[in-house]
């Protein structure tokens, strides 16, 4: 007996997918919030512990590659069993992690409290593509990258203002780790009094239209690997990642050497790209519905903002000009979240979603991992204006690598 599918009305639809938009994206920022769990403490860690830079930063290596690793292997999991107890369990570890840093009374507590988090942050992008393919409707599916890729942005943005405020009224670093353990909590506590919004079991892959080939029946776990176009989406976040820990970590010392700006002033840089992304990440959703040359979306936005790091390179500007036209790039590369998150969800194979975004994903962790100690380098050794050039490189080689994920991906079509 033939079943017949009756569609929602549009308003439910709408309802329904602002609902799952909504949920995932506050997980989202949440998993970036716990990025910064511990960096905007480390002055109370080395007054309280008589920790050195490099020890502080082998936390920030934990963190990346505990997650980069985990993320890899959270594709399979998320395939094999579910998004939704994934995101559960991930949001758990926040928790343990906030505890764990909380209680910490040296080196060896901290440590711990960097591998719990990023072992709770290793499966939200499997997780959040996952249900956001699955439950959300075509037409919003750009909107919901957008929203996706802006809470990250103001996860990042909350997590030092949010917990250094707390340290400072309290007194405790320990209590502003105690209350970023409480901030985990209430999410974890919305997404399960909402649970239906985000189950996954639930709904039909957006990107496989009727008719579309399934996954060989048999096809051995590990055979999207084969795929060249998940590996270039690999590079792609590599590259693209690169140039965000150079912006992140790096931006605002080496204007400081380039024209003496004041520390007060520079640290606004990097505010201020990431608000200038999130407001890139609001018009890139629409521009994705609207456009279907995905790889020529990323490439004129990237473009543009590598000639304005290029131009902060040269110091050519003063110095407040420099310091605005580096934030001003961020636009770029947040018009080119949302067409970057569809691209990757056409290159994945039906029924692969989590591992491919999972596999994807880990270039990410793997990017801060590796370009943070290079970048620092070249700041030691006066390379300043090398931090804006090495980023803007590296969105160039990123522009590359999405024009051939986009002739991979027609190729396979």
């Amino acid at each position: 007996m033939n079943t017949v599918t009756v569609p929602l009305p549009a308003a439910a639809s709408a309802r329904r997918d602002f609902t799952t938009i909504g949920l995932i994206g506050l997980a989202h920022g949440c998993s970036h919030f716990f990025h910064m769990l511990l960096p905007p403490l480390f002055p109370s860690f080395i007054r309280d512990f008589g920790l050195s830079y490099s020890e502080l930063g082998l936390l920030v290596t934990t963190f990346f590659v505990v997650s980069g690793i985990g993320q890899a292997l959270a594709g399979f999991l998320v395939d094999r069993t579910g998004a939704r107890p994934v995101l559960f369990a991930a949001l758990s570890c926040f928790v343990l992690a906030a505890l764990a840093a909380a209680s910490a009374n040296g080196f060896g507590g901290l440590l711990l409290a960097a591998s719990l988090a990023g072992l709770g942050n290793s499966p939200f992008h499997p997780v959040d593509f996952t249900i956001l393919n699955k439950r959300v409707s075509q037409p919003r599916l750009g909107h919901a990258f957008s929203v996706h890729g802006i809470s990250g942005n103001l996860g990042w943005a909350v997590a030092p203002v949010f917990s250094i405020g707390i340290a400072e009224a309290t007194g405790s670093w320990r209590l502003a780790c105690v209350a970023c353990a409480l901030v985990a909590l209430t999410v974890l506590a919305l997404l399960a009094l909402n649970r239906e919004a985000i189950d996954d079991r639930q709904g039909s892959w957006a990107h496989e239209r009727a008719g579309a080939a399934a996954a060989p029946h048999g096809e051995h776990p590990m055979a999207f690997l084969r795929l060249p176009s998940v590996w270039l989406c690999f590079s792609f976040f590599f590259f693209s990642t690169a140039a965000l820990s150079a912006m992140q970590s790096f931006a605002s010392p080496a204007l400081q050497k380039m024209f003496g700006l004041p520390g007060t002033v520079t640290a606004f840089v990097v505010t201020g790209y990431m608000l200038c992304g999130a407001a890139g990440m609001v018009v890139g959703g629409f521009l994705v519905a609207r456009s279907s040359a995905l790889e020529r979306n990323i490439g004129f936005a990237m473009a543009a903002s590598a000639v304005l790091l290029l131009l902060a390179g040269t110091g050519w500007l003063p110095g407040l000009a420099t310091a605005v036209i580096a934030a001003v790039a961020g636009f770029g590369t947040g018009l080119a979240g949302p067409s970057r998150d569809m691209l990757i969800k056409r290159a994945s194979p039906p029924g692969a979603t989590g591992r491919v975004y999972g596999t994807v994903y880990s270039g990410l962790d793997v990017g801060f991992a590796v370009s943070a100690p290079l970048f620092g380098s070249l700041l030691d050794h006066g390379g300043s204006g090398g931090i804006f050039y090495g980023a803007a490189a590296a969105l160039v080689l990123g522009i590359v690598t999405a024009g051939f994920v986009g002739l991979a991906t027609r190729r396979r079509a």
